[in-house]
């Protein structure tokens, strides 16, 4: 159950966005970095499971950004859908590094596109940094229905897999109050503390474990889904034999895809089942001056074993050009 939080309540920020991914942990993924031609203008991680190769976080050198979660379906098949919400990302970071590629008539055209209702539900904030920022359902029907964030300061809003007006999800409340409070304390420090150590601050925020712990013969991912809303942090759950059938309310909540067929004919492999837990952490920092932070922090490999904290750890820095 991902969660993305977006503030502009940083005096020296003018937009801060943290994000974890979760998700089963054998889903094969890249590290972070800039993007292949013709795409080299993207920085971010992709998801490999797929060959669209698409990503749930990500910007550009022209200052384009965008993050994506996926809601928590009934059904495993409504939750994958026929396309990839992957590649919805990718168009945005992907198409025109113009100024006028506009954020506004990115959004219609989603609300517009009768096959983004075959993708499985999502909601993506996408937009620029320095400018207000869309949020968009492709449940959405009209443009009446799309929410606009970080539109001036002292803003700071959570997103996770449910509608984003939907304030029920403790995590999501929690989210937002610890960075509040992380970017406040980071602001009183003044000149004690750097960037780094705010990125510290940050990723602690998205390291809060407040899963409740079952006992053994309940703690299945079958059971615990039903208590990750609580939490912004998954520590890992499930075992890497755990049946599809545990998984399948968890796979409704977060896969993208069932098979993953790489490009060496190799057979097909299902990432629906295993254990799974928050796997990436991000905080990308942007400043009224146009430079731009990107930090990713990998806590397992693509065999599912723990990365020593620091190991896993990618920083690009860049000024956003016209």
């Amino acid at each position: 159950m991902c969660i993305a939080l977006i503030s502009t309540s940083h005096p020296k920020y003018s937009l801060i966005i943290i994000n974890n991914r979760d998700e089963f942990l054998h889903r094969p993924t890249s590290s972070p970095g800039w993007w292949l031609r013709p795409s080299s203008h993207v920085l971010g991680s992709r998801d490999l499971a797929r060959p669209t190769q698409g990503t749930w976080m990500g910007v550009t050198r022209q200052g384009k950004v965008a993050v994506l979660t996926n809601y928590r379906e009934d059904s495993t098949s409504a939750a994958i859908g026929i396309y990839s919400r992957g590649a919805i990302v990718n168009n945005w970071l992907i198409g025109s590094t113009d100024k006028r590629d506009d954020t506004e008539e990115f959004v219609q055209s989603i609300v517009a596109n009768p096959e983004v209702r075959q993708v499985g539900g999502f909601s993506l904030v996408c937009g620029r940094i320095n400018e207000p920022l869309a949020i968009v359902s492709n449940r959405s029907t009209d443009m009446d229905q799309i929410t606009w964030v970080a539109t001036e300061k002292n803003q700071t809003r959570g997103l996770s897999n449910t509608s984003f007006d939907d304030r029920s999800w403790p995590k999501i409340i929690n989210g937002e109050q610890l960075m509040e409070a992380a970017i406040n304390e980071h602001v009183q420090k003044g000149d004690a503390e750097d960037e780094d150590a705010l990125i510290d601050r940050l990723l602690q925020v998205l390291s809060t474990d407040r899963l409740p712990r079952l006992p053994e013969k309940e703690a299945t991912i079958e059971t615990y889904i039903q208590h990750l809303h609580k939490t912004i942090f998954v520590p890992r759950i499930g075992t890497p034999n755990d049946p599809d059938q545990d998984a399948e309310d968890i796979a409704a909540a977060q896969v993208q895809d069932e098979i993953y067929t790489p490009a060496n004919g190799a057979p097909n492999q299902s990432f629906t089942c295993g254990s799974y837990g928050t796997q990436k952490q991000t905080v990308l920092l942007a400043r009224p001056d146009g430079r731009v932070r990107y930090f990713e922090r990998t806590l397992y490999d693509n065999d599912a074993k723990p990365v020593p904290i620091g190991q896993g750890d990618y920083s690009f820095e860049f000024n956003i050009t016209e």
